[in-house]
């Protein structure tokens, strides 16, 4: 579905980033998802820092990550992302796809839930947070 992309962040493979095969660490994918997301919240206007002073706390919940095609040095990459409400969850589907071929490396579904002031949200501060 790559016509619901609402986000698109370009990002560099670092060295330290890749293991001694020379791909990246399987690790370093969840780094650049969540750099992602908060990119993509900072974009509309909230940031992770603001809301939790708010007491707002955004957390995953679960994350499933397919591996398509690594990642090495100094790629040059492009992480998609959309977002869909499925109950008391902001779903996160993002794509890392390698610009030199266009290749996609990455398919991931992100969890998110909230918590506000202590309390699990049934998700109507998603709605609220324009995403």
């Amino acid at each position: 579905m790559m016509e619901d992309y609402k986000f698109e962040i370009q990002l560099k493979v670092r060295d330290y980033e890749c293991d001694i095969q020379g791909v990246v660490n399987n690790s370093v994918y969840q780094a650049y998802l969540e750099h992602a997301r908060h990119e993509y919240l900072l974009s509309k206007g909230n940031s992770f820092e603001e809301l939790t002073k708010q007491g707002i706390l955004l957390m995953v919940s679960r994350i499933e990550m397919d591996f398509k095609a690594s990642l090495t040095s100094r790629d040059i990459f492009t992480i998609k992302l959309r977002t869909e409400r499925s109950g008391v969850k902001l779903v996160f589907y993002q794509d890392i796809y390698r610009l030199s071929d266009n290749v996609l490396s990455l398919k991931a579904k992100v969890e998110a839930i909230a918590k506000v002031n202590g309390r699990l949200s049934r998700g109507e501060i998603f709605d609220t947070l324009a995403v």
